[in-house]
Formats: structure tokens, C-alpha cells, sequence
């Protein structure tokens, strides 16, 4: 990655950092871990100022609110992520995902909050947090504090609401007593990949019904996408019906692509079997 004549900075408080992304004249490159931007600028420089915010205090670590929630620092790591075996079983579904996404160097580095900042399509992260009601932390000098819900957050391919003196701070995840959750992964390989299809879903059950559900299709569409008709199907049908509850109809709300990792037509037919592989796994 070249940096070329692009300013480089490393704030050590948050307060630098937000003074810094107000007073630049153009938009700052935030970067933590990197490992996004490394791919999009190994042949050609970055020229726009960068921002590290690695070592900015108080955006590290998982800790849970009073409210029962839990609240994912900016620079927690996915290492962090799949060592936290205190979280809840909700959270089984994102732990998985931790270890899956690049190398063990990969996971040492990369931020959950920067996987949902790049706004793949094919992000590892994003289902799991969508599946899991999530909302992005977003700070600014002048307006302060704001709380954007993910599915509001992402707005299309690699595009979110985040101006440009803002600044991702955490995600939070409100309580979810009694879930479950799963990933399930499509690749050419169990590891070191992009995803083709990726499937997450959060499902709470009561008295041997599934009493919610959430379940997001992710590499199918522009962003990752809750399957809303499917999650109003499963409400209170016994969990042993479940798995056979989900319909290729389900998954009309995608729009997968043709590219280098696979048809739309092959995208769609994996998401089905992955949708009710995840379905028969949370609720079994």
C-alpha cells in the first residue's frame, strides 16, 4: 500500500480524532487494522489524508450495558471477538464468523466495526450483526453522539450514511435473553476466502415455538439482506417444523450477481440450502 504525499495521522484521544476529520479540508481515509484498504491501494496510491485510529483510548474491548446489551468498541478485533467465550449464545453466530474472516494476521488486526464501515456485500460481519439487531455508534465534534440502526446505516455497495467528520465509535447490540444464533459460509475453500453466499440467523424459542427469528442473506444482494418474509412465517411454529418451513419464495427479496466466484442461479440455489441448513442448526 503507498501512501504517497497524503498526510498521515495517529490520534491517541478521540477528541484529536474528531477535531481532526472537522478541520480537514478533504475526507480523511480512517483506517484501523487496514486490511480493506491494503487490497483497494496495492497498485495505486491512497491520495487523500489518512487517519489511524488504532491507538485511540477508550474505542477497544466488548463490555456489556446495563440494559443487557452490549456495546463492540471501534478497534476490538476479531481475535477479541472469537476469544470473548463470555458472550451469550446470540453471539455464537458473530464468534464463528470472527474466525473465519482472512488468517489468524488478518483476524489479529482487522475491526469488526471496520468490516461494517467497508460495506461489502460479502462482509462476514454484517449478517451476524444485522441478525443480531445492531446499531452503529457514530460520533461527530459538532452534533455529538448518534445511534444509527445498521440496516439504515448501510445504504448500498461499499456506501453508509457516514459523513465525513464522523467517526464509527462501537456497535451496539441490544439484549437478546434466550437466543441462539448461527453463521453458516459458502466459499471455494473453508477458509481464506470471500464468501459466495453466507447465511446468519438469531431465533429466540418459548415452549417449543420459535418465537423470533432473524435471518440475513449476505454476497446476494448490494447489502445483506433480512428475509422478512420468512422471519414472519417462522413466528410461532414448533421448532421442529421449522427447518421445513423456509420456501425458495422466501428468498425473492435477493438480487444476486453473476462474477468471478459464481452465476446468480448457483448464488441462489446455495443461499436456499444454506438458509435452511442455519434454520434446522438454531433451532434444533
Amino acid at each position: 500500500m503507498t501512501v504517497g504525499v497524503a498526510p498521515y495521522l495517529r490520534p491517541a484521544t478521540l477528541g484529536e480524532a474528531l477535531d481532526a476529520l472537522a478541520a480537514s479540508p478533504e475526507p480523511r481515509l480512517v483506517v484501523c487494522g487496514a486490511t480493506d484498504v491494503y487490497p483497494a491501494h496495492a497498485t495505486r496510491p491512497i491520495d487523500r489524508p489518512v487517519m489511524d485510529i488504532s491507538r485511540v483510548a477508550g474505542l477497544h474491548g466488548i463490555v456489556p450495558l446495563d440494559d443487557g446489551g452490549w456495546r463492540i468498541g471501534a478497534t476490538t478485533t476479531w481475535t477479541d471477538v472469537a476469544a470473548a467465550s463470555y458472550l451469550p449464545p446470540a453471539f455464537d453466530g458473530l464468534r464463528t464468523a470472527a474466525r473465519q474472516v482472512g488468517g489468524r494476521q488478518i483476524q489479529n488486526v482487522g475491526t469488526v466495526a471496520g468490516n461494517v464501515v467497508n460495506a461489502s456485500p460479502a462482509a462476514d460481519g454484517t449478517p451476524n450483526l444485522l441478525a443480531l439487531d445492531a446499531s452503529v455508534e457514530v460520533v461527530s465534534a459538532a452534533r455529538g453522539i448518534r445511534l444509527v440502526p445498521l440496516a439504515s446505516f448501510l445504504t448500498g455497495y461499499r456506501a453508509t450514511v457516514l459523513a465525513p467528520d464522523e467517526l464509527v465509535t462501537a456497535l451496539v447490540v441490544p439484549a437478546a435473553d434466550g437466543a441462539r444464533s448461527v453463521f453458516e459460509k459458502l466459499g471455494s475453500r473453508a477458509y481464506l476466502v470471500i464468501s459466495i453466499v453466507s447465511v446468519a440467523a438469531v431465533v429466540i424459542t418459548r415452549d417449543g415455538v420459535v418465537a423470533d427469528a432473524r435471518v440475513v442473506v449476505g454476497a446476494c444482494s448490494a447489502v445483506p439482506m433480512r428475509l422478512a418474509s420468512l422471519e414472519a412465517a417462522l413466528s410461532g411454529v414448533p421448532v421442529e417444523d421449522a427447518p421445513g418451513i423456509v420456501r425458495a419464495s422466501h428468498l425473492d427479496e435477493l438480487s444476486p450477481i453473476d462474477d468471478v466466484r459464481g452465476p446468480a442461479s448457483y448464488r441462489r440455489d446455495a443461499a436456499l440450502t444454506l438458509v435452511r441448513r442455519a434454520v434446522a442448526a438454531v433451532t434444533a
